[in-house]
């Protein structure tokens, strides 16, 4: 397995491409703020790290949902990819590049995939029997089939996999199956399709498995999978579908799970088009980069399956880590609209701060694959109590008194240099956590430093030495350490904060800070006067957010 430390320069990071047929809702964000701190974190460390992304935008939900309100299929993707981008704009997940599966990058290179895996023997065509809508004269998607797990028994299972025992099968598979789109029970129909025959690529992926960074628990789930037999992969759709026609067919039609995961490609070949970036460098099959995806448990078998066999019979380079994340629940339930607890990211924008849910979700979250809860009482103790009782309670009582006092300007010596030396010995520790996505080890860590600096203060108590001018040499010092392990845990939490942390730099009047700068000291150094850089989350502003979910 292949370790940051020694990996190439170049790394490159995607999260798995939203669905353009909806908006963006807080249960989606927890892949992309792991993500997206992981990157920071990174690009902190003054590594070469791109982060990439994209909007899913083919696929037969899209073209009913657009058909429904009367708009063309590819304007209603676009409409939702402006809006999901804007969103994690507003998250400050911030890519490098966003852009769609429907262009003309993603249509040449899912061409030229499809024609070497063909070339190569790894494509056949068969007749096969599929779900169909006799109602709504359709060929069914796998989502759009609904019935009882054949492994499992659990009721209400789509049509391509178990939510509870996580089997993979066909629509046709399940048991007493029904139309999402009419109720009825769908018949079945013949139809030629184009498959991938993913057991050409077994051997292959049996060996590679072990040498990427991957969760135990998931490669476990993955040797599932090859007991039961990997099973040849159906990428093409019937007409109607909206997608990228399959070269000489008219009516056939590239199935989205084709298309999708080449969309990194695309978005990487539309960001160099636009950079002095190299394609080749990053997606060529001896490319001297590191490859990450972030994921949610619910698309592994496409991710560690599926996508790098398309990769390996392409020519192309295949990722080094799968980071997987569980799923969100909200006051201990799945999100539910009727609960007003299926929060999309825009009504929490509305009411709230993108750093309060990124702090909680890096303190609750770890390398693992288990699902967590947001609780909001929780939410709220939790983030008021650290990022604002701990952090900024710093430099708030510390630094009105060198606005007041000492014409703004930190001190030419420290009153206790140890306890500085404290904080910065513990990078190793933190950077080590942040990299291996121990994100909730990690602020506790950083936490307890914060603890550490709040009873230093209480210990020499300059509001109160403040009143005897022959202590004035002695509160200017105590309040400089205070600023200077004030400045160490911002550097810390940068990655997850980086809104509060650029605002916190402009009252430090530094430029901005990379890990290293941890080891730096700040003395006879004129800082800004302090502003309110974080305040307390109101009850009353969740209540809000749930109110307006219903």
């Amino acid at each position: 397995m292949t370790s940051i430390n020694e990996m190439s320069k170049k790394i490159l990071v995607t999260n798995a491409l939203p669905y353009a047929n909806n908006s963006i809702h807080i249960g989606h964000l927890v892949g992309y703020i792991q993500a997206d701190i992981w990157v920071r974190y990174q690009k902190m460390k003054e590594r070469d790290c791109l982060y990439l992304c994209a909007s899913d935008s083919h696929g037969t939900p899209i073209m009913l949902s657009a058909e429904a309100i009367g708009l063309e299929p590819e304007a209603l993707a676009e409409q939702y990819t402006k809006e999901h981008s804007k969103d994690f704009q507003d998250f400050l997940i911030e890519f490098d590049n966003y852009h769609s599966t429907h262009t003309t990058e993603n249509e040449t290179l899912v061409g030229e995939i499809f024609n070497q895996l063909n070339k190569s023997g790894h494509i056949e065509k068969k007749i096969i029997e599929q779900s169909y809508d006799k109602r709504q004269e359709i060929f069914l998607p796998d989502r759009y089939v609904k019935g009882i797990c054949p492994q499992c028994s659990t009721e209400d299972q789509y049509g391509d996999n178990c939510e509870k025992c996580g089997a993979t099968y066909k629509p046709t598979d399940l048991i007493n199956p029904i139309s999402v789109l009419s109720g009825e029970t769908p018949i079945l129909k013949k139809s030629e399709h184009y498959f991938m025959k993913l057991s050409h690529f077994e051997d292959m992926l049996k060996k590679w498995i072990p040498t990427i960074d991957m969760n135990d628990a998931v490669k476990g789930k993955l040797n599932e999978w090859f007991s039961m037999g990997l099973k040849d992969w159906d990428i093409s759709r019937d007409d109607p579908y909206f997608g990228f026609k399959i070269p000489g067919e008219d009516k056939k039609y590239f199935y989205v799970w084709l298309d999708a995961p080449i969309g990194y490609l695309a978005s990487l070949k539309n960001l160099a088009s636009k950079s002095n970036i190299s394609y080749e460098d990053y997606f060529s099959e001896n490319a001297d980069c590191h490859l990450v995806h972030f994921i949610g448990k619910d698309i592994i078998y496409f991710h560690a399956l599926f996508w790098p066999a398309v990769l390996e019979g392409a020519g192309l380079k295949k990722p080094d880590a799968i980071y997987v994340n569980g799923f969100l629940t909200v006051n201990g339930k799945k999100m539910s609209k009727s609960r007003g607890t299926f929060i999309k990211a825009r009504t929490y924008l509305n009411h709230s701060k993108p750093e309060y849910l990124r702090y909680y979700y890096a303190y609750k979250t770890n390398s693992g694959i288990d699902d967590f809860d947001l609780d909001t009482n929780d939410f709220e103790k939790r983030v008021n109590s650290d990022l604002v009782g701990k952090w900024i309670n710093i430099a708030s009582r510390s630094a009105k008194f060198i606005n007041k006092y000492f014409e703004n300007r930190i001190s030419q010596s420290l009153d206790n240099p140890e306890l500085i030396k404290t904080f910065q010995e513990a990078s190793e520790d933190i950077s080590s956590l942040y990299e291996k996505r121990e994100f909730g080890q990690a602020m506790r860590k950083i936490m307890l430093l914060a603890d550490q600096a709040n009873q230093y203060l209480e210990k020499e108590k300059p509001w109160v030495l403040i009143k005897d001018e022959l202590n004035y040499e002695k509160v200017h010092a105590v309040c400089s350490t205070a600023i200077n392990l004030f400045f160490i845990l911002m550097v810390y939490l940068k990655p997850v904060v980086p809104n509060i942390a650029k605002e916190a730099e402009q009252f430090l009047n530094l430029e901005s800070q990379c890990w290293n700068d941890i080891n730096k000291t700040i003395l006879s150094h004129k800082i800004n006067d302090y502003p309110a850089l974080l305040t307390r989350i109101k009850k009353e502003d969740l209540e809000l957010i749930i109110k307006d979910s219903i």
